[in-house]
């Protein structure tokens, strides 16, 4: 009889990646569709960085590389950390990865067993819990609600800690909010995770450099420097450069993690792109000032969004520090009445109902653990997206 494995049964698909598929089916049927689903960047890579590969093709940069990393990729992370998070760590100390996805699930596969607690703050990224449900963990998820600007408090990590609790994971700027922790709010973290040893820390920074705030960006291991050992540095370059298609993903943290990781990625994808390799040293090498240009784009698209959202009934949506969504809360709507009849209960059954009536595609807020609210990614253009925040405002007007 056909059979999959226990594990696979333990995850479920990524609800961004099927709502992406079902809006491209859609737009294949001649609909017009507007997606603000899929978390990726409308810029597109760098020249330098396509030429870059276009050189190492040439050179004949085709074959296998070292598994987790080439030395050159390795060193230019190195500086990379050095120069944006005061952060020291040697070429053993680093990994890379095919995509941001791949460092996490190599991290967590390579260090959770069976009775392992993971603690994930809730909004989360989809991918966090089934990761940690798929090596046999356990996530212990913690919400925190737009009255707190979705970010975690000292006293609700303080009592999630548990003895079987093996990592706590930080996402920052935060994908789907866009919250993100100063440095003195990481500091306080810090003081609750210094009272238990037992606990690693895992933070991912992949949208460190789409960052709105006044206080600079900071990680856990550059504020809390005494926690540098028990801490992953997570980062890659899909976000920043624009390179999501290229997979390069990359940690920083303890030599025994990244040992592990390397003996795992050694028997299943052994190492990235070599092609890919070549052109992310010359994106974490090369001039960073068009990082600021694109930057500026995003807060002013986030503006308009919020903006729009905000005048939207039922909705109340919160204004993010980084990354390229909102996060909209949508309990003024839930108990409506759409125009066909239909009452709306659930935060999937609203982004259905935008779906068909306004032709605009989001995430249900339940997909990162927290509802009733939605995702809308704005990475498009300033057109679009007010096309798009105006069939919202309609579709919401509409209710009764």
């Amino acid at each position: 009889m056909p059979r999959t494995s226990a594990a696979l049964g333990r995850i479920q698909p990524s609800a961004t990646l099927a709502m992406t598929d079902r809006v491209i089916a859609l737009k294949r049927e001649g609909k017009d569709i507007i997606g603000l689903s899929a978390g990726e960047p409308d810029f597109d890579t760098p020249d330098f960085i396509k030429d870059a590969a276009i050189a190492a093709i040439r050179g004949g940069q085709t074959k296998y590389t070292n598994v987790d990393g080439t030395a050159e990729l390795k060193e230019a992370i190195a500086a990379k950390f050095r120069r944006d998070n005061d952060l020291s760590y040697e070429t053993s100390q680093i990994s890379v990865n095919s995509g941001g996805k791949h460092t996490l699930f190599n991290a967590i596969c390579a260090t959770v067993d069976v009775g392992d607690e993971v603690i994930i703050p809730a909004p989360y990224w989809v991918s966090y819990p089934d990761i940690v449900n798929f090596a046999g963990g356990t996530p212990v998820i913690v919400p925190a609600g737009p009255n707190q600007l979705y970010k975690i408090l000292p006293e609700q990590l303080e009592a999630a800690i548990t003895p079987k609790t093996r990592w706590v994971l930080l996402n920052s700027p935060s994908n789907p909010t866009g919250a993100a922790y100063s440095g003195d709010e990481l500091i306080a973290l810090g003081e609750v995770l210094r009272r238990h040893p037992h606990v690693m820390i895992m933070t991912d920074d992949m949208y460190e450099h789409v960052w709105y705030a006044q206080t600079p960006f900071k990680t856990i291991a550059q504020v809390c420097p005494d926690l540098y050992d028990r801490t992953l540095t997570v980062n890659g370059c899909s976000k920043a450069y624009s390179m999501t298609g290229w997979r390069i993903g990359y940690a920083g943290g303890p030599q025994w993690i990244i040992k592990a990781m390397a003996k795992l990625q050694s028997q299943s994808t052994s190492n990235p792109s070599s092609i890919s390799q070549a052109a992310a040293v010359a994106a974490l090498n090369g001039d960073q000032d068009f990082l600021l240009e694109r930057n500026e784009a995003f807060r002013k698209r986030r503006d308009l969004v919020v903006a729009m959202l905000n005048d939207a009934p039922g909705l109340n949506c919160p204004t993010p520090e980084g990354a390229f969504y909102v996060y909209p809360d949508a309990t003024g709507c839930m108990g409506k009445t759409a125009p066909d009849g239909r009452k709306i209960e659930t935060d999937e059954e609203l982004i259905n109902y935008f779906l068909e009536a306004g032709n605009v595609a989001a995430v249900h807020g339940g997909a990162f653990g927290l509802a009733p609210a939605f995702r809308v990614s704005y990475a498009t253009s300033d057109e679009i997206l007010k096309k798009a925040c105006t069939r919202i405002q309609e579709a919401c007007a509409a209710l009764k």
